[in-house]
């Protein structure tokens, strides 16, 4: 692992969910961060680069990360965590921004103690 690990945040088709994530956590000193989505019309459609770039993988819903490894089955996954979050919000909402702020720094302090 390098020192700054690299993080790729997913969701559906990337405009809102992952979007935000990677809008809040692009300056941080702490890690590398990419967002895509898993859907065709994705803004930034997830590709086999990325997955190869990435250490630690956040989706947003358990169905995406099923849908993430049907896709890329010959691929061998980083750790892929769920966050839980509803396609509810819009990018940048109050909201979205705190419960992504807790998910992924929560999972950065137990998988990297950072």
């Amino acid at each position: 692992m390098s020192d700054r690990p690299n993080i790729l945040v997913l969701c559906g088709r990337n405009k809102k969910r992952s979007r935000t994530a990677e809008h809040i956590f692009k300056n941080d000193y702490r890690f590398n961060i990419r967002s895509a989505g898993l859907s065709p019309k994705s803004d930034r459609k997830i590709s086999e680069n990325d997955l190869i770039w990435a250490e630690l993988i956040f989706v947003m819903e358990t169905e995406q990360r099923s849908k993430l490894k049907a896709l890329y089955p010959h691929l061998e996954m980083p750790p892929i965590e769920v966050l839980n979050i509803p396609d509810d919000y819009e990018f940048m909402n109050d909201d979205l921004v705190e419960i992504l702020t807790i998910g992924i720094n929560g999972a950065l302090k137990a998988n990297y103690n950072i």
